[in-house]
């Protein structure tokens, strides 16, 4: 069992890998607008890896990677348990990001030069970048997990670098909007691993916690 110092190492290494994943994504320091003074366009590219066709494909596939492994698999194990953990973490953090998206009405750079139109109406959905944060939510608590015992779950990280880099490039989003939407998928997978039991399977009847796959045993 994780020792409080080693869940405290756990945290460290999953911010650092946060704090790289969000400079990746603000890109080289440029002086710009926006809330931490770095948000500007960036030359447009939808092409290659960089396709929104592409980005579309990681995320979903990410909700039925996460959602099938936690029904398939129940609680009754450690992979289990941490499918369900980063089900709840994707869960909170969509919740989180569209209730600012209602809030904040950033307009996207698809919608204009200006990093600083905030509250411009329900048409400006752009603060924060709720794919980045579901994807970096979903990538947490596996790293949290086996980062330890299997250093190659860090790679995971390079899934929410390559989405916000991607939002970006798309004119999807402003570089705040790819960092604020990390940090709130960080956090909220920090917090589903410290529960005592997965909350959204909380939600559901017990048969959930066997998983599919035990009817096949």
């Amino acid at each position: 069992m994780a020792t409080a110092v080693d869940r405290g190492n756990q945290r460290v290494r999953i911010f650092r890998l946060a704090a790289l994943a969000m400079a990746v994504a603000s890109g080289a320091a440029q002086a710009g607008g926006g809330p931490f003074g770095i948000d500007h366009t960036v030359h447009y590219d939808n092409s290659g890896i960089w396709k929104r066709s592409n980005q579309n494909m990681l995320f979903y596939g990410t909700v039925l990677t996460v959602g099938g492994g936690a029904l398939w698999l129940g609680d009754q194990d450690k992979l289990g348990d941490t499918f369900w953990r980063s089900a709840d973490a994707m869960v909170t953090t969509a919740i989180a990001t569209q209730t600012m998206k209602w809030i904040f009405q950033r307009e996207r750079p698809s919608q204009t030069n200006d990093p600083d139109k905030f509250f411009q109406g329900w048409g400006a959905h752009s603060f924060p970048s709720n794919e980045v944060g579901a994807i970096t939510a979903a990538v947490t608590p596996f790293i949290a997990t086996y980062g330890d015992e299997h250093p190659s779950a860090y790679l995971l990280a390079l899934l929410p670098t390559y989405a916000a880099v991607a939002r970006v490039k798309t004119h999807g989003h402003w570089q705040s909007d790819v960092l604020v939407g990390a940090a709130i998928g960080t956090g909220m997978g920090l917090w589903a691993m410290h529960r005592e039991s997965p909350w959204t399977l909380s939600l559901l009847p017990n048969g959930f916690q066997l998983g599919y796959s035990r009817h096949f045993d």
